[in-house]
């Protein structure tokens, strides 16, 4: 049994945001898939919860007209992965979010819930910090934008007020066109295991796919929260592909930039 003292189904954005402030105690509840764990190992006795989880507008994942790829934070895992816009044109994001849990841990389990969350080991997390992604957030004082790389401030910390809902992801066009990538997930089982450590690398080449034009590495677990090598991806850009040597300098710095658990 779960110790909630109450439980609200929201039918909209603007009911979840009122019962927050109503409810100073309440919290969001989505998937459920992390914040039912603490609740059940007493972390969060008695709270009052706030569900977000069935509201339609936070689902899904939508190409706007301008080219920017719209990622409601309700959609859930499995919906990512399987998403025709997504192995089109985002399959890095597919395959990561397709390392969490079990099947049924990714059937509940939604981005925005594997983000706010601010955990570092979040599989999402250190790809879409690469791909420079955008948080719009709604609270009591209306939406704002946040960047991915400035929502973080901590471990299990992060820049949302507690009255506020995660709506959507944007990744702009200049980050997925024309960029691969690839997200490694490192932990001591195959299989429903949280990461010991997560790496997501993009690399845009030239036309004549001969020079890295740009690149982009972020790691998870390598720090209090996920991050990007910056001082590593300018080692490598403009060099040639076949140049061993600056592939050997991009790694030696990006030891540098981390701080992976022992």
């Amino acid at each position: 049994m779960f110790d909630i003292s109450s439980f609200y189904e929201a039918k909209s954005v603007e009911a979840a945001i009122g019962a927050l402030v109503q409810d100073p105690g309440a919290q969001i509840i989505s998937g459920g898939t992390d914040v039912l764990i603490r609740v059940r190992e007493g972390k969060d006795t008695g709270t009052s919860l706030v569900s977000i989880h069935n509201l339609e507008e936070l689902k899904g994942v939508k190409l706007l007209d301008n080219g920017d790829i719209r990622i409601g934070a309700g959609t859930a895992f499995t919906h990512i992965t399987n998403d025709p816009l997504i192995q089109q044109y985002l399959p890095m994001l597919g395959e990561a979010v397709d390392t969490i849990g079990g099947p049924q841990i990714r059937n509940m389990g939604t981005i925005g819930g594997n983000v706010c969350n601010g955990a570092t080991s979040a599989d999402s997390a250190s790809t879409l910090w690469t791909l420079e992604a955008d948080l719009v957030l709604e609270g009591p004082e209306g939406e704002r934008t946040v960047p991915i790389h400035t929502f973080y401030t901590g471990p299990g910390r992060t820049v949302r007020d507690r009255c506020e809902v995660c709506k959507y992801f944007l990744i702009y066009p200049e980050s997925y066109q024309g960029w691969h990538g690839h997200y490694s997930k490192y932990g001591k089982r195959k299989a429903m295991e949280i990461a010991t450590l997560g790496c997501a690398v993009r690399v845009k080449l030239s036309e004549d796919k001969t020079r890295v034009e740009d690149v982009r590495l972020g790691y998870g677990v390598a720090g209090p929260t996920p991050l990007r090598c910056q001082k590593a991806e300018e080692v490598l850009k403009g060099c040639r592909v076949d140049d061993r040597e600056a592939v050997d300098r991009f790694a030696r710095t990006a030891l540098t930039e981390v701080n992976p658990r022992t």
